[in-house]
């Protein structure tokens, strides 16, 4: 009996990295938690590996992750932290790497983060410095971190003065993004995932951000759509690591919304308030709306941006924030710690239009503070 086309099976996509010799494979699509043992001792059999999870995604996805390593041969031990950015910290770190050195991982075995992008950065960085550098494997279980974190090799904590300025550029060996892992996202995780796939059409594909605009719909329901969102994303992502792998260029075209995002998220102590997809749409949502005050792009693409964002549930200004933020110097002072920042000199990525994004240097911190003092007045 011939199976319904909702049986069939849905076929793994794979976008590559191109990174010459260090190159890995990002594969998209449902079931490879259960498939990420014979993929990773395929790619190195015999390894031992350590996992890494929060106490939330291990409830969900480890008990198949570990079988799946084990029916292939693979050793896993297993280190749990807090769900929540909180787990980016100097502390917690500190035991992610004591526990690896523990599990006495070698240079010659794996270390594998899963879950989304707190532990997928925490993960990374700590085998960026145990043994002065063991490889690992992504397995993102969260929408942000399937189409952004997991690609690329920024790692990280964060410090008390601003958002990941602690980490390293460390790439993984393979990227599995299990779609279905998806299906157990809460809806206001999923969509703050959203917005960094809107991100890659605002930064320089109009023709994916009207084919969201029209279909996110279809994208939030699973699906090809979703699929097809994901596998773009990630291709979108893969070719400008492939060009600036360490951000000296265009790469710092994928922190559009970032600058201001990453003040919102330090304004809120880095909590549950504002998640870091829902900081980015509202950054993203600034970005636009600073490019049409500096006469860059018209006020109605601005208005474009914020309008699809709010449609589909995220927050785009300050307002939005439940229980607000620090005053505008307080938001100054975390932009003036920004990573992009060089020589004092503000950076921010700012737009032209719809996928016309770009890097504009030396942008007048007065020019910042009078915006965002208009952003922050009560509406």
């Amino acid at each position: 009996m011939l199976m319904s086309q909702s049986a069939m099976p849905v076929p793994t996509r794979k976008v590559q990295v191109d990174l010459a010799n260090r190159s890995y494979d990002i594969l998209i699509g449902p079931g490879l938690i259960e498939a990420a043992g014979g993929e990773i001792a395929a790619r190195r059999p015999g390894a031992r590996c350590a996992i890494v999870a929060d106490e939330t995604v291990a409830g969900l996805h480890l008990k198949r992750l570990e079988a799946s390593l084990a029916a292939a041969g693979l050793a896993a031990t297993r280190f749990l932290v807090a769900p929540g950015e909180a787990s980016k910290s100097f502390a917690v770190f500190e035991r992610v790497v004591e526990a690896l050195i523990n599990a006495r991982i070698e240079r010659g075995d794996l270390v594998v983060a899963l879950g989304g992008g707190v532990v997928g950065d925490l993960t990374g960085f700590a085998a960026a410095v145990v043994r002065r550098g063991v490889d690992f494997v992504q397995v993102p279980t969260t929408l942000l971190a399937q189409v952004d974190s997991s690609v690329g090799g920024k790692t990280g904590i964060n410090s008390a003065h601003g958002k990941n300025l602690i980490g390293a550029f460390h790439q993984p060996v393979l990227v599995l993004a299990d779609s279905a892992a998806l299906d157990t996202l809460p809806a206001r995780e999923f969509r703050a995932g959203y917005a960094e796939v809107a991100k890659y059409g605002l930064i320089d594909d109009a023709a994916f951000f009207s084919e969201l605009e029209s279909n996110w719909r279809e994208v939030f329901a699973g699906g090809p759509a979703r699929l097809n969102a994901i596998e773009t994303s990630c291709r979108a992502k893969a070719a400008i690591v492939g060009r600036d792998e360490r951000e000296s260029g265009e790469r710092a075209l994928l922190n559009l919304g970032h600058t201001f995002g990453h003040a919102l998220e330090k304004a809120t102590g880095f909590s549950q308030r504002l998640l870091h997809g829902e900081a980015v749409a509202i950054g993203m949502a600034q970005a636009f709306r600073f490019s049409a005050r500096l006469g860059l792009c018209a006020p109605s693409v601005a208005a474009r941006v914020e309008d699809h964002l709010a449609e589909v549930g995220l927050p785009t200004r300050i307002q939005h924030i439940q229980g607000g933020v620090s005053p505008v110097e307080g938001l100054m002072a975390a932009i003036a710690q920004d990573k992009k920042v060089s020589r004092g000199a503000l950076t921010f990525i700012l737009a032209r239009g719809v996928g016309g994004a770009f890097v504009a240097k030396d942008v007048d911190p007065a020019a910042v503070e009078a915006f965002l003092k208009t952003e922050a007045a009560p509406a």
